[in-house]
């Protein structure tokens, strides 16, 4: 049996634009990309933190170490900059591959910089240094 199960994200990335007037897509720093194994052209679910919205669209290489991540098209009506976001991708995998299958979770901080390549924690128990980078009230009140 082939199974869709989940391959990689980058967790909590900031939109940095939204760009109505393109015709589609995300772009997506080169470096963030190849850490979560997002290849050009892939298929990529938007989870918009912030906002509660969710989208598919298709990954496009932006600058390499830009911390660039620009929703395109009719998308940008659903993230706007400052936004969190989880960028998250799938995968369809047998028996033997999802055996040895480990998700890559790509963390970053508020300018898109990768901080942590450690696998997912499940919840609802959230890793400390979370909190403190996002420094809000929200953060002390889960704390």
């Amino acid at each position: 049996m082939i199974r869709s199960v989940f391959k990689s994200k980058i967790h909590r990335a900031t939109v940095t634009h939204a760009d109505v007037d393109y015709e589609g897509s995300v772009t997506i720093d080169e470096t963030l990309m190849e850490a979560a194994d997002i290849v050009p052209w892939e298929r990529v679910h938007i989870w918009n933190v912030t906002r509660g919205t969710r989208l598919e669209t298709y990954a496009i290489a932006g600058p390499r170490g830009s911390g660039l991540l620009c929703v395109n098209g009719a998308a940008a009506h659903l993230n706007r900059p400052g936004d969190l976001v989880i960028v998250a991708t799938f995968a369809e995998m047998g028996p033997r591959e999802l055996a040895r299958h480990v998700p890559r979770v790509v963390r970053v901080d508020r300018r898109n910089r990768i901080i942590d390549g450690r696998p997912e924690i499940p919840g609802p128990r959230r890793p400390h240094a979370s909190r403190r980078r996002r420094g809000t009230a929200e953060a002390s009140a889960q704390a």
